[in-house]
């Protein structure tokens, strides 16, 4: 009897059954075997006494059943598989709809955020989007309003500073403010004076507006106040200065001067108050409450203009305004000239003191100019002398502009060349005086040994007046370190610089005062640019031609020496500053 071989085990269980199951079931996909494929972990697979049918049961089903039919098992590998599937994709719907409000609040924020940056670095997007260039104020510690609500009766836009807590604000602000609103440079639409409608709103455009208690005098109705606070050296604020009183009386504005940042001592310690030289079309007029008044635009009620908003202000359109359209080169500049030197002769003036100091210096040129001299040379307009040869020598933080000099300064030697050249043009009698202004005493000596040993020099240093030896630069000026001074040591400094002014520009001059002949000077001072207003337009150019602008070189008296007329125009008025 041959041997009966051994019961197989079954090969999904890997366990013994009896032996009317000894034939082999395929795996299918619903066998347990193919439930063990989809096992992440054992418990998965020693569960299936509980999740699965038994292998009888497996058995008792036609193998392969269709899909169709309705025994099929509705779990197993696909089956269950499509389910989780169906049954994440649902969830993941409901998580993002159950999220939707925090998407939707997150989204706000980020658009209210990217609008606040747009208020305050680019406002004039803002303005495009609604199609309105000045229904927002200036931005940044301004608060902008909207139109309809600032809007007054006379269409006038209000700009708000309400988060400053400083009235007036500092000069920097101000400089900030235009930045924000003019974008960075100087606009302007229709005519200069018309740009805009912004203002910020005035105490009394409100009814239950009072002054303050024991004050009855009303506020000027409209001011032009220049800000003082030593960014920039003496003379080319007083240059812009001119400018501003200028405008202040062709616009029937009232002028003013604000020094409460100025770093040379009170306005007064120097000049005398400019309410009494220029006292405007409101005499005795109340100054405004310094929280009214505007940098930009200038055509507000109360405009206040300082060194660094200048450039505002007084850049091409100022040019375009101003500039005689019909003329060429520098006649182009003469109303610009005139204002300035109407401005020195009527509002900037030197306090009692400061011209007393003048006094004594031009009394030391006339005691000292030759009478051959003196009958030589005619008599200016205002019944003066033209008696000596000015020289400004700058050094310090100021190098020329020539290309040929870039980066330092106009030889010594350029300097005596001119002087004696102009004295044998205007033909002087040698010995002539000199006088020499500078902030180098160095280069003051040096110049002094350049001449002739008989010719008399002149300077703060060498006065015999005890009182202007002490006025005069003990080292070469540099802007940025004049701060460090003691202000009694700023305040001096600047009353010597005040009297050498005068002495090479022949300004605030009296009947039968010495002044130069002529003057020798570099533009990149704004020295040299006042030296020209004070000597006059036809003493500094001679006789300009009236066709195409040139200067007369025979007859000119401000000789300049570092650009010596390569670029037109030969003469600026003032300078801008950042």
């Amino acid at each position: 009897m041959a041997h009966r071989p051994a019961p197989l085990h079954n090969l999904v269980t890997g366990r013994s059954v009896s032996d009317q199951y000894q034939s082999l079931t395929p795996r299918t996909p619903h066998s347990r075997a193919g439930r063990a494929e989809e096992a992440v972990d054992e418990l998965r697979l020693d569960n299936g006494d509980s999740e699965y049918r038994t292998y009888q049961q497996q058995q008792a089903e036609p193998l392969l059943r269709s899909s169709a039919s309705d025994s099929f098992p509705p779990t197993g590998y696909r089956g269950r598989g499509d389910d989780e599937n169906r049954g994440i994709e649902k969830k993941a719907t409901n998580d993002f709809l159950a999220r939707i409000p925090l998407y939707t609040g997150c989204t706000i924020a980020a658009s209210i955020f990217v609008l606040f940056l747009l208020s305050v670095y680019r406002p004039a997007t803002i303005a495009w989007v609604i199609g309105d260039q000045d229904a927002y104020a200036s931005q940044g510690s301004s608060t902008p309003v909207p139109s309809q609500e600032a809007t007054v009766s006379d269409a006038t836009k209000y700009i708000f500073y309400e988060n400053y807590t400083q009235f007036p604000l500092l000069p920097t602000e101000y400089a900030a403010e235009c930045s924000k609103l003019m974008h960075g440079f100087m606009t302007h639409s229709g005519t200069y004076w018309n740009s805009s409608t912004l203002d910020v709103p005035h105490h009394d455009d409100h009814t239950n507006y009072h002054l303050p208690e024991g004050e009855r005098t009303e506020v000027c109705s409209k001011t032009l106040t220049y800000m003082l606070d030593g960014h920039v050296g003496l003379l080319a604020d007083l240059a812009l200065m001119a400018q501003a009183a200028g405008l202040a009386r062709e616009q029937n504005r009232t002028f003013l001067i604000d020094d409460r940042y100025w770093n040379r001592g009170r306005w007064t310690d120097h000049f005398q108050h400019v309410r009494a030289r220029q006292p405007g079309p409101e005499p005795g007029c109340r100054a405004p409450p310094p929280e009214e008044l505007v940098a930009c635009p200038r055509s507000a009620r109360h405009w206040v203009l300082n060194s660094r908003t200048a450039k505002y202000h007084l850049g091409h359109p100022f040019s375009e305004e101003y500039e005689d359209p019909y003329a060429r080169n520098l006649n182009r500049l003469k109303l610009i000239f005139t204002r300035a030197l109407a401005s020195f002769q009527e509002t900037i003036r030197p306090n009692a003191y400061t011209a007393a100091l003048i006094r004594a210096s031009r009394n030391e040129m006339t005691t000292y100019t030759p009478p051959s001299i003196k009958s030589t040379l005619s008599s200016t307009s205002r019944n003066t002398t033209e008696g000596y040869i000015a020289v400004h020598i700058r050094r310090g933080d100021r190098h020329a502009h020539s290309w040929q000099y870039i980066n330092s300064y106009v030889p010594l030697s350029d300097y005596v060349q001119a002087t004696l050249s102009t004295s044998t043009r205007l033909n002087l009698t040698s010995p002539f005086p000199v006088y020499v202004a500078s902030d180098s005493r160095e280069a003051y000596e040096d110049f002094r040994t350049s001449l002739a040993v008989d010719t008399p020099v002149f300077s703060l240093w060498n006065s015999e007046n005890k009182d202007l030896p002490p006025l005069a630069n003990w080292k070469e000026y540099v802007q940025a370190e004049f701060d460090r001074m003691g202000e009694d040591e700023r305040k001096r400094l600047t009353t010597g610089m005040i009297v050498d002014f005068a002495m090479v520009s022949g300004v605030w001059s009296w009947e039968g005062d010495v002044v130069p002949a002529a003057t020798v000077c570099t533009l990149s001072s704004n020295v040299c640019k006042l030296a020209a207003v004070g000597l006059g337009w036809d003493r500094a150019f001679g006789s300009v031609d009236s066709d195409s602008g040139e200067i007369d070189e025979d007859g000119k008296r401000w000789v300049e020496i570092d650009l010596k007329g390569t670029v037109v125009p030969y003469w600026t008025a003032f300078e801008l500053f950042n």
